[in-house]
């Protein structure tokens, strides 16, 4: 149970997944710095400045965390790493002297801070997989399905429902594909010491040894490194990657607005999932809101915000290195992951419950897409050799003349007005109108190509497996 006397930050515990609470906590970072330190033992007992029996005592306190101890020294020392490796080397009397041999603090946590967003990048990973194939589902329940289409928020064409979430998938995919290859190409600092040179590994192992003590480590550690670096890694890496993630979260936020939209009672075709016993107002009881669409749009606001912290420690960073990006990473680069997870997992839910009413679809068409049928009348009657101007002037009067009345709370009349008009009339029979303000025919190639990028989905699912 979290105490709640003090502040906690809500990605502590409400927003974002164990698992990835797990990867960014002081624990696991701990572990790994432990981890490098022993990998780097390991490296250095190859040169015979480490004995076998150091190195076994190192690997038998490697879980041997001590927070409570860390802390009490780091208060006297101001140095969260220095504080944990004189804990380390306390519970190793044999070894202790050994560990960090030629290391500058960074080739440590450097190294630790990209194992976690590498293990950060895999977790969202999967999680989008599932997602996408959840979004494959939908696609191809409801490729043909019409639907009224917007643009500038006035009722344009039909498209599909299926097609809309095509769209948002094919943006996905994409974001999964980039994934992929940061997780593929994602790299540490290395082992280059204080200020990337390696003079300090030169000067225990000699230039010609270099490069075969760090490809052990990067072995070892199964992490590439950078050719070269400063005291740290390139921060455009972060940069690159968080700004990723806010690209992902820019497609949630459009997901997640649209939804809101339609969920609008005045449409009203679709609904997030909302419980049973779920309240949505404190002060209104009949209220539905929208909350988890909302909870979307928000926290991929606050993803997009770390991405312009982490370009400004990209491009501020005088030098071979400065400390102001320390204090904003440790809240940056933990609570982007977290926001990232709680917006696939939230969209993952929504997706899940999501309720489509054809009732109300059916309803907002037969009001505005008989709109629509102008332009495959007005492509009829070129066809006919009618006078392209004087078509689109009429159908202009009779399509106001609708207006009027649906917004007089009337049914469209559009199509009666037409089959009465005698100038539609003398070039297109009745039935030939009948069928053209036939919208679930006037879907062009939605339900073809919704198709295509849900089999597109399956397909590389089915190749990652």
């Amino acid at each position: 149970m979290e105490s709640f006397d003090r502040f906690q930050s809500p990605f502590t515990w409400r927003y974002g997944s164990d698992k990835m609470r797990e990867i960014w906590s002081e624990h696991n970072k701990r572990k790994l710095w432990r981890r490098i330190w022993i990998a780097l033992a390991k490296a250095e007992s190859s040169y015979g400045l480490v004995t076998p029996s150091q190195i076994a005592e190192l690997e038998s306190h490697a879980d041997d965390i001590d927070l409570e101890k860390a802390g009490k020294i780091e208060d006297s020392i101001h140095h969260d790493l220095m504080a944990e490796l004189q804990v380390f080397a306390s519970q190793c009397p044999s070894a202790g002297g050994v560990l960090h041999l030629g290391a500058t603090s960074m080739d440590i946590e450097d190294n630790a801070e990209v194992m976690r967003i590498r293990e950060s990048l895999s977790l969202l990973q999967r999680k989008l997989t599932k997602l996408l194939l959840k979004l494959a589902e939908k696609i191809e329940l409801y490729a043909s399905l019409p639907v009224m289409a917007f643009t500038h928020l006035q009722p344009a064409e039909p498209t599909t429902m299926g097609y809309r979430y095509a769209c948002y998938s094919q943006d996905l995919v994409d974001v999964y594909k980039r994934l992929s290859y940061t997780i593929a190409d994602i790299r540490g600092k290395g082992f280059k010491g204080a200020v990337g040179t390696s003079a300090s590994y030169v000067e225990l192992l000699g230039l010609d040894k270099l490069d075969d003590f760090e490809r052990a480590l990067s072995e070892n550690l199964g992490l590439q490194f950078f050719d070269v670096a400063t005291q740290t890694y390139t921060r455009v890496q972060d940069y690159r990657i968080i700004a990723l993630l806010a690209e992902m979260g820019a497609i949630f936020h459009k997901m997640a607005f649209d939804f809101r939209i339609l969920q609008m009672p005045m449409l009203g075709e679709i609904r997030e999932p909302f419980g049973e016993h779920q309240i949505g107002s404190s002060a209104m009881p009949f209220k539905r809101n929208p909350i988890e669409c909302e909870k979307v749009d928000s926290l991929a606001r606050l993803l997009l915000s770390y991405s312009n912290v982490a370009w400004d420690n990209a491009a501020l960073s005088i030098l071979e290195r400065t400390l102001d990006d320390s204090a904003n990473r440790r809240i940056v680069l933990p609570e982007a992951f977290l926001a990232a997870d709680e917006l696939i997992t939230t969209m993952q839910h929504i997706i899940d419950g999501q309720i489509i009413d054809k009732e109300a679809i059916q309803l907002t068409l037969d009001t505005y897409a008989p709109f629509s049928a102008t332009e495959r009348i007005l492509m009829a009657l070129g066809k006919r050799g009618a006078d392209r101007q004087i078509s689109h002037g009429r159908l202009r009067d009779m399509a106001m003349l609708a207006w009027k009345a649906v917004k007089e709370g009337k049914t469209n009349p559009l199509k009666s007005l037409i089959k009465s008009d005698e100038f539609f009339a003398s070039f297109l029979s009745s039935d030939t109108i009948e069928k053209l303000f036939d919208v679930d025919i006037y879907i062009g190639a939605a339900e073809q190509r919704a198709l295509a990028v849900a089999e597109r989905i399956r397909r590389f699912a089915m190749d990652e497996c």
